[in-house]
């Protein structure tokens, strides 16, 4: 009996295919380019030459994160644009609240079967959000496996690099007892308690669904972009009296602003002090969800936490309308 001849293509891997993609993304990725950039996407690793030196002691700065379960929204909806966007945001965030200036992205996209329209659409929201926050993508990984993901499934994955002078790392060791927590508000869950909120939300609606809490449908409101809050952090930063920034992931407000805090610190925050979007409070109401829950999930409308003396309190928030940004006080340090 003649054995059968297997090719790459026979096992589920179209290399052509995987070039295609290549060739049709290098435009998207050549408008986030300046003249730092020194290689074109394709290389075997991508090439950057940062100007150091307005800098007395550079400091890398790096972070590295996924989309988590918002994946599943994107593969129900067919909506590709966003999660891209989502993930350069998330990074940026990041190392922002350190002090660093974003330099470049990298990304990381795996799928079982290669489509190119799906991937154009998520590097076109790489090479969106990237332009937004003039960071450069230099590179990238796209790996077709077929029998790790279902059909229309893949995963993402992204690193940001970035820089800060060393006597400039924003650490949080100057925050004292009594300094305030000023929160600027989040475009919804970010990218954040996906899980609870899939498993809550889907079982009670479809994503066309718009119940009368929401001003969209149940999957627009879940695939809201996560915010980049690079803006607001690049000139707040520069503000004597401000000591730390918390981007608000998962762990919610208090898990993740207790990070920048200094031993024997610790929060008050007045959970009623500012209106949390009608998302939350529909998945809280449709699933009965605890109300320790949801602070621990979730980052209920305030996606960026300051922790600022109270003397300039008032010049934070007249910084932020100068930029069109809405703050509130949420507590402070005790």
């Amino acid at each position: 009996m003649e054995k059968k001849k297997f090719t790459y293509k026979d096992a589920g891997v179209d290399i052509e295919a995987g070039e295609e993609m290549v060739d049709s993304i290098k435009d998207l990725v050549k408008e986030t380019h300046d003249e730092r950039v020194l290689a074109n996407i394709g290389g075997f690793g991508g090439l950057y030459a940062p100007d150091i030196g307005k800098y007395k002691e550079p400091v890398l700065v790096s972070s590295i994160d996924g989309v988590g379960t918002k994946l599943i929204v994107a593969f129900q909806s067919k909506t590709f644009h966003t999660v891209g966007r989502d993930l350069v945001n998330h990074c940026v965030n990041d190392i922002a609240v350190c002090g660093a200036t974003p330099l470049f992205f990298l990304d990381y996209f795996s799928t079982g079967k290669l489509k190119k329209e799906t991937a154009y659409e998520i590097i076109q929201g790489f090479s969106k959000a990237c332009k937004e926050n003039r960071v450069a993508l230099i590179g990238g990984e796209t790996a077709e496996m077929p029998d790790i993901y279902k059909d229309g499934e893949f995963d993402l994955a992204g690193t940001i690099v970035g820089i800060v002078d060393k006597h400039e790392i924003i650490t949080g060791k100057k925050i004292r007892k009594g300094h305030k927590l000023i929160a600027l508000p989040s475009t919804g869950l970010h990218t954040n308690g996906y899980s609870l909120a899939r498993k809550v939300l889907f079982s009670n609606f479809d994503l066309d669904d718009q119940p009368e809490e929401l001003d969209q449908t149940v999957g627009e409101t879940m695939l809201a972009v996560h915010k980049s809050y690079l803006s607001e952090i690049s000139v707040l930063k520069k503000l004597e009296g401000v000591h730390g920034f918390s981007h608000i992931t998962g762990g919610g407000i208090e898990g993740n602003t207790k990070r920048i805090l200094p031993d024997g610190l610790s929060l008050s925050v007045n959970w009623n002090s500012w209106k949390r979007p009608p998302v939350f409070n529909l998945i809280q109401k449709t699933g009965l969800v605890p109300e320790e829950d949801m602070r621990k999930t979730f980052n209920l409308g305030a996606g960026l936490v300051i922790v600022a003396d109270p003397g300039i309190e008032k010049e934070v928030f007249s910084k932020l309308e100068e930029m069109g940004t809405g703050a509130f006080t949420i507590g402070m340090v005790v």
